[in-house]
């Protein structure tokens, strides 16, 4: 019998951008010095782990954070890892987007000329589906907008929802399922930090 399915859930380490609060999606950016020890520090509790399998986004923040991270599996690209598509608002950071437009919330309207909303749900749903096909023990290595939709739309909610799911930098999560329900998806943990 397959394992039941384990998913960490883990974000990138500090870039500049996500120090300044500026949205980066498809922008290849690096992480900063900080950013490079917040990957190391998950190799303590990632090394505990026996993964199966190990997925990531295409950008290198991700990758690098894999790879600082420990993991001594091949790095699988996973383009539905990728961070959410900002369109016009790439490079900008909410509180400016704010000024020209006061009630914005990206999980429930969205980035004009990027991903809707409907577009981040069917990205994430497909992801699921995907995931859902393994078994075991896998590594999902990702950013915060792309994690905070994943989770919740892997209990079932509505994106709108994803606004209550905050997760740092060099974070990782757990996701599985209740062993007296085999078939609910639930949040084991959340939002772990490493220890410095």
């Amino acid at each position: 019998m397959p394992t039941p399915l384990r998913l960490y859930l883990i974000r990138h380490g500090e870039t500049e951008w996500s120090l300044s609060g500026q949205h980066t999606g498809h922008t290849d950016i690096a992480l900063t010095a900080r950013g490079e020890e917040e990957a190391r520090r998950l190799v303590a509790p990632l090394s505990a782990i026996t993964f199966d399998r190990v997925l990531c986004s295409p950008r290198i923040r991700a990758r690098r954070t894999a790879e600082l991270a420990g993991i001594a599996l091949p790095i699988e690209t996973e383009p539905d890892l990728a961070e959410w598509d900002y369109g016009a608002f790439e490079g900008r950071r909410s509180v400016d987007i704010r000024k020209e437009w006061p009630s914005w919330e990206i999980f429930r309207d969205g980035c004009p000329d990027g991903e809707s909303v409907a577009d981040m749900t069917a990205r994430c749903d497909r992801l699921i589906a995907k995931l859902s096909g393994l078994s075991g023990t896998v590594a999902l290595f990702s950013h915060g907008h792309l994690g905070r939709s994943l989770v919740t739309r892997w209990i079932g909610l509505e994106l709108i929802e994803a606004q209550h799911f905050m997760l740092g930098t060099a974070t990782y999560s757990i996701l599985g399922f209740d062993p007296s329900h085999p078939g609910t998806r639930v949040i084991s943990s959340w939002n772990v930090a490493p220890a410095p």
